[in-house]
């Protein structure tokens, strides 16, 4: 999709899960049109630096060693610490101490690794958001729901933005999911980088027009995804997020995490819970990249009076996000 804002927002963005970066192991990634390497030093904390050996160029994701808590190239042995500094050359009595990798700030929570991108090399301007603390209402601890489900999409041709449309968009459940009740967006509000909504599902079988089935709360961390918690019969949380790996192209990250069933304390979800994250929750992804891979930007839409307002507003706080003007 072309779209009129950089594919470079400027926010905390998902790379994976922490079992995607294994204890002494470089692993090679790519966002946001950078390769990157990432590793763990010796007390187990995700580093991410740009990957290419200030030497010769040498990608240290592919063949590079860890050792302690820094990195060596394959190709002539040069290390890189988990600050970018380089601490050791090969049969030379001191390091190049004029030559540095970039550091990206990373973070891991709950089983999630994130990264910090500013198109500058800027330090975080904020902290990402608890998955488990951002709705102290609500008070079930982790060890209260099964080992997350998880899904990734790679390399689809979905922008961050357009993802996050939808939490000012509730006429497209019924006709993207097939929804038997639309729910209604009860609230909304932001800050300079959380976007707050609440979505109510309608109970038909009540003569109150104002009683709710289920609500559903959401945070949006900035441009990165979507931190929900569903207030029902069933109170899963997750997560929903995008990241560009290029321009044109994001990797999308989907985390469940279900409740687990009375006095069950195993790690896998009865055959009756699985089935239906699968079939209404991991499917509402497919429902939405089959609009999103074909969708065409429109700068001024025909609004529709019941979500005018609030996707108005969300595409102005989204404008904070971006420092750099669009790739042509």
């Amino acid at each position: 999709m072309e779209v009129p804002f950089t594919w470079k927002p400027t926010g905390w963005f998902q790379i994976g899960w922490s079992t995607d970066y294994p204890s002494d192991e470089a692993v090679p990634i790519r966002y946001f049109g950078e390769d990157l390497v990432a590793y763990r030093t010796e007390d187990g904390t995700l580093r991410v630096l740009e990957a290419h050996c200030k030497h010769m160029g040498a990608h240290l994701g592919h063949g590079g060693r860890v050792e302690g808590d820094c990195i060596r190239c394959p190709f002539h042995g040069w290390q890189w610490g988990h600050d970018g500094a380089n601490t050791a050359i090969p049969d030379q009595p001191r390091p190049n101490r004029s030559r540095r990798l970039r550091v990206w700030p990373a973070m891991e929570q709950h089983g999630l690794a994130f990264l910090w991108h500013d198109p500058d090399g800027k330090p975080p301007a904020w902290e990402m958001p608890n998955i488990f603390g951002c709705y102290p209402e609500f008070t079930a601890p982790p060890d209260d729901y099964y080992p997350p489900i998880t899904k990734r999409n790679p390399n689809e041709p979905v922008h961050p933005q357009i993802v996050l449309e939808n939490s000012a968009d509730s006429a497209h459940f019924e006709f993207v999911h097939h929804a038997t009740v639309t729910p209604r967006l009860l609230h909304w509000s932001y800050d300079e980088h959380l976007w707050d909504f609440v979505a109510g599902y309608p109970d038909t079988r009540s003569d109150d027009p104002d009683a709710m089935r289920m609500k559903l709360y959401s945070k949006l961390f900035g441009l990165g995804g979507a931190i929900s918690i569903f207030d029902g019969r069933r109170n899963h949380r997750m997560t929903f997020t995008t990241t560009p790996v290029e321009n044109g192209a994001s990797d999308m990250f989907y985390t469940i995490w279900w409740p687990r069933e009375p006095g069950d304390t195993g790690d896998t979800l009865p055959p009756g819970a699985r089935e239906a994250v699968d079939q209404q929750f991991l499917t509402t992804v497919d429902d939405d990249l089959r609009i999103w891979r074909n969708q065409k930007w429109v700068e001024k839409p025909a609004y529709s009076p019941v979500d005018a307002e609030g996707y108005i507003a969300f595409r102005e706080w989204a404008q904070r996000f971006y420092d750099l003007p669009p790739e042509s």
